[in-house]
């Protein structure tokens, strides 16, 4: 499920509508700039991170060691601590996205579904503590989000050779798309089939690899923000192959599974998504809430295809609900489904590198982020890299006489990456919805058209 993100800021001289006079990017950000800075100490943080590397050297800058032989560096990766006896080390990361845009509906009031043209989308810390070869302990918080602060907490073990155990909360190991990276993902937000993936939850996995596979399989309860319970418990399962792994060229297969056993003392259920940007503070396609889903079966398949500088992905999601039921009643269940397909074409440099097995969770063989070479940075006298992206999505949410709505969503990209912290992304999103019951109040039961402009300033360390 898809919630909406807290956070939200409307800059001084805007009313909040969402007519295609917001979309001027630039002074939406200059605008919203003190109000940012009181939302996003990490600013700081980042802005270090854009302006170091350019007079520490190419390795970025490392400081003396200190009276027991510990060491203070700074590199594109963040600010670490190193101590050599025990091997310890403790890195500082984090991110920081902003995000701005305009969309416009036809006769449509956009008014209260996009009342805000800027947002601070993502402020994370992120510390990472590695005790020698075998232990890692990670925890992503975000500033932005009241729902759900807490991201990644967890304790990985790596004892046993190609194995990894996590305990925490993390990913359920479900969609190539939802793995990756935020900071990673071709365009500004996931597809619409994204609402069919469960959000981050608390529990206990497994994950082991080969030379080209992988399989990582789990239990899950709620997530930790939500205190763990309430949401019924999981199983969760993905295995991927990769029957070509080149340097330059990469073949990707995976199928996932997830069942969710639920009783009638959890919280309600439900899926929804926005059409191509968080800044849709009200979901255009929307079940509402499902009182009464006893189980969940989600199935995924996923393909990658990267050569060089190209990468084309797709994926298919469905979800079956059961009903509890009564005493000799069939209970009939709803099936709802989603899929995408993208390509990127990163025009003036490597392509995406792909990365088979992570530092911890349950994160396997996922494609990271283009990477910036020395001579590319524009600090450096370079134009920096560019990549463009295209994407089909859909997501169905109509089964067996109920009716929750149907979105179709074409989106085309164009990313910028100056620098090898900084990147910004300009998406328009053109999306064809019907909407289902629980939005007829607010945008009619006819079907109608949306067309959505937004622009990122991401910066990561």
């Amino acid at each position: 499920m898809i919630q909406s993100r807290g956070g939200r800021i409307t800059p001084p001289g805007f009313s909040g509508s969402a007519d295609p006079g917001c979309w001027r990017l630039g002074a939406n950000l200059l605008s919203a700039a003190p109000v940012i800075r009181t939302r996003a100490p990490a600013l700081l943080a980042a802005s270090l991170a854009l302006s170091a590397p350019a007079s520490a050297g190419d390795d970025g800058f490392e400081g003396m060691a200190g009276p027991y032989g510990e060491r203070l560096r700074y590199d594109a990766k963040g600010l670490s601590l190193t101590f050599p006896e025990p091997d310890v080390t403790l890195q500082i990361g984090g991110r920081l996205h902003i995000d701005a845009g305009g969309a416009s509906a036809g006769g449509l009031d956009l008014s209260r579904a996009f009342p805000d043209t800027v947002a601070v989308r993502r402020a994370w810390i992120e510390p990472t503590l590695t005790i020698g070869r075998d232990w890692v302990i990670a925890f992503q918080y975000d500033f932005s989000d009241p729902m759900l602060p807490i991201n990644d907490a967890f304790v990985a073990w790596k004892g046993v050779p190609d194995t990894i155990v996590t305990l925490g909360n993390m990913k359920v190991p479900f969609s190539l798309e939802w793995l990756q990276s935020n900071n990673n993902s071709l365009f500004v937000e996931r597809s619409v089939a994204n609402a069919l993936v469960p959000e981050r939850r608390f529990g206990a996995a497994i994950g082991r690899h080969g030379q080209a596979w992988t399989a990582v399989a789990g239990v899950f309860g709620n997530a930790a923000s939500n205190g763990i319970a309430g949401d019924g418990v999981a199983v969760a399962a993905r295995a991927t192959l990769a029957p070509i792994l080149e340097e330059r060229e990469t073949l990707h297969l995976g199928l996932a599974a997830i069942y969710r056993r639920r009783s009638r003392d959890d919280g309600p259920f439900s899926f929804s998504s926005p059409a191509g940007t968080a800044l849709f503070a009200r979901p255009l396609v929307d079940t509402g809430d499902l009182p009464d889903a006893a189980s969940v079966t989600r199935i995924g398949a996923e393909f990658a295809y990267r050569t060089g500088p190209f990468l084309l992905q797709a994926e298919y999601l469905r979800t079956e609900l059961q009903p509890f039921g009564g005493p000799g009643v069939p209970a009939a269940g709803l099936g709802f489904q989603g899929g995408y397909v993208e390509a990127a074409w990163v025009l003036n440099g490597e392509g995406r590198a792909y990365a088979l097995t992570p530092q911890g969770g349950t994160t396997y063989a996922t494609f990271k982020g283009v990477q910036v070479a020395e001579g590319q940075r524009v600090s450096r006298g370079g134009a920096g890299v560019f990549e463009l992206a295209a994407r089909y999505s859909a997501i169905d949410l109509n089964a067996r006489g109920f009716r929750g709505g149907t979105e179709q969503d074409a989106t085309l990209g164009l990313s910028w990456y100056p620098e090898p912290n900084l990147r910004l992304i300009a998406n328009y999103v053109h999306g064809r919805v019907r909407p289902g019951e629980s939005q007829a109040a607010a945008f009619g039961s006819a079907p109608f058209s949306v067309d959505t402009v937004v622009g990122r300033l991401q910066i990561y360390w």
